[in-house]
């Protein structure tokens, strides 16, 4: 295993990548600063959300506002604190009044998201919401696909990468809707038992190629 630090400065060339690429300049215009990402790069689990609102736009971290609150109480569920754990958005920059990020915004950033999984290695990514998740799944019902996981390949940026994808809905989602908020709650006790799973080659999860 790479230790932390180099974890740490590979990743810092990829944020630094994106910003010598000039990846989505429109949005990076309007956007305060780039948001890349917050937590242990040797953590088993890495959560993917969308892109940043205003409080990440704000601070530069990803899920601060109130859907990151109880992202940390749901990982509290699980017997985890938010420093044990990956936190990240497909989109790095915050699109303006917190629109839905475009189709080519979050192809054009895609490939810089594989490569920070390719650095971190975890054995499960959690996509937070139908517009995360659906990157991964592009035939996603997130109303239907929610807590099954899946084992994906992806090959964004040239390499072929392979990992357990576990679709859940986005926590603002329950902030809306208090329906929802235990199925998320019901949804994140599952991952301690899948990333077991991971380490058991005699478990087989339906493998998707994107």
């Amino acid at each position: 295993m790479k230790s932390s630090s180099s974890k740490n400065q590979a990743l810092e060339q990829v944020k630094q990548s994106i910003i010598k690429d000039k990846v989505c300049p429109d949005l990076a215009a309007s956007a305060t600063q780039l948001v890349f990402g917050d937590g242990d790069p040797n953590s088993s689990i890495v959560f993917i959300g969308e892109a940043p609102g205003k409080a990440e736009d704000a601070t530069g971290i990803p899920f601060v506002g109130a859907a990151g609150k109880f992202l940390n109480e749901m990982l509290e569920t699980i017997g985890l604190e938010r420093s044990a754990v990956y936190i990240t958005n497909i989109v790095k920059y915050r699109p303006p009044n917190n629109r839905d990020p475009l189709p080519e915004e979050k192809k054009a950033f895609l490939p810089y998201l594989q490569r920070q999984l390719e650095i971190i290695q975890p054995k499960i990514v959690v996509a937070l919401g139908r517009h995360a998740a659906s990157c991964f799944l592009p035939q996603l019902k997130i109303s239907l696909d929610h807590g099954h996981a899946k084992r994906i390949t992806l090959a964004f940026s040239g390499q072929p990468l392979t990992l357990v994808l576990l679709p859940l809905f986005h926590p603002a989602a329950a902030l809306y809707n208090g329906s929802m908020r235990q199925t998320l709650i019901d949804d994140f006790s599952l991952i301690p038992d899948i990333i077991s799973q991971v380490k058991d080659p005699r478990i087989s999860f339906k493998q998707v190629t994107i």
